[in-house]
């Protein structure tokens, strides 16, 4: 491992969250829109993660539903209203949810993998829709968690959440960097390649794909709690197969390179929708389609392979061959 790439991969996306924190702090009334995209990079940061062994995720809308439904429970039926035991609860609950999913989908690769989980993800909003037990087609109302021991705890809404949602976004993206410098990280994009060489190293990709998996699953229980402090509400559209697509649009938009970059894309999905919605309120699906068309004709890696992409533009024009101005060499893979 190279160290002082790694550090430099670090500072720079302790750097990025703290433009992110600045931008914020400027302008208050941006604070909702930015917590939200936060949120929703957290859970395309899982999708990132299984994009890089080759899988898409159809059903990452399940483990968000899980999460942001355990923050639901937990203050409407058990009066719990700690933030940190709600964003722990959602998380290794999410987590466990996509451990025992993971023996069953670990075997499956390609569409198959995609549309087992878009078919687990809509069982769970099928269940939440049709059970008055669990909210119905209503849901829950979430309040405003709090913080702090005893008699001295504290409302926790508007910047204290964003610095909250910030900080969970900061050790999501340093963690994930980090997983992705080790070598379960650095298998995913082998298993991609030639998942028959990976076995024959010794290594299980199966293993290695239901470890994926399962740390997807909790970064969408984290992000669900999170979108569901941030909305104040929670219902079954969140298991839809619609908010599976918007967290794996994210993802392509964005690249997979960096583990920074799902929240880069998310933040600029929020704006163009935002904007779209403002000045094209019937058209802002084709807005998107467009900004999708783009990224796909132009930047094909996303918006992180902008770096790579200009990089071999600048070494091809000093007569490099393409195989040598485009093939990344694995310290750019930064965190």
């Amino acid at each position: 491992m190279n160290s002082r790439v790694t550090s430099q991969g670090l500072l720079l996306t302790v750097a990025g969250f703290a433009c992110i924190g600045v931008v914020g702090f400027a302008l208050p009334q941006w604070q909702f829109l930015v917590s939200v995209a936060l949120s929703k990079g957290i859970v395309a940061l899982g999708v990132a993660l299984l994009l890089r062994t080759g899988l898409a995720s159809f059903g990452q809308a399940l483990t968000y539903a899980v999460g942001a439904y355990c923050v639901g429970f937990g203050m409407n039926f058990y009066g719990l209203n700690d933030l940190l035991a709600l964003l722990i609860i959602a998380t290794v609950v999410s987590g466990l949810v996509t451990w025992v999913l993971g023996f069953l989908l670990a075997r499956y690769r390609d569409i198959f993998f995609a549309m087992l989980t878009l078919a687990l993800s809509m069982i769970m909003y099928g269940t939440l829709l049709n059970n008055a037990d669990l909210g119905g087609s209503d849901g829950f109302n979430v309040k405003a968690p709090t913080i702090g021991y005893g008699n001295t705890r504290f409302p926790i809404a508007g910047t204290s959440l964003f610095v909250i949602v910030l900080i969970a976004a900061l050790m999501c993206a340093v963690a994930v960097g980090l997983y992705l410098r080790s070598t379960p990280g650095r298998l995913g994009p082998a298993i991609k390649d030639n998942e028959i060489r990976v076995e024959y190293l010794g290594t299980s990709a199966r293993s290695n794909i239901h470890l994926a998996y399962s740390i997807a699953g909790a970064l969408a229980g984290l992000g669900g709690a999170l979108s569901a402090f941030n909305i104040g509400h929670i219902d079954p559209d969140m298991a839809f197969w619609t908010t599976s697509g918007e967290f794996v649009f994210i993802a392509v938009l964005s690249g997979t390179r960096f583990a920074f970059a799902p929240f880069l894309g998310a933040l600029l999905l929020e704006i163009a929708r935002a904007a779209a919605y403002r000045y094209a309120p019937n058209a802002w699906q084709i807005v998107m389609g467009i900004i999708m068309l783009s990224i796909i004709a132009f930047l094909p890696g996303g918006l992180s392979s902008f770096r790579f992409a200009r990089r071999s533009r600048s070494t091809g024009s000093h007569g490099c061959t393409p195989k040598q101005s485009t093939a990344p060499r694995s310290k750019d893979i930064a965190v």
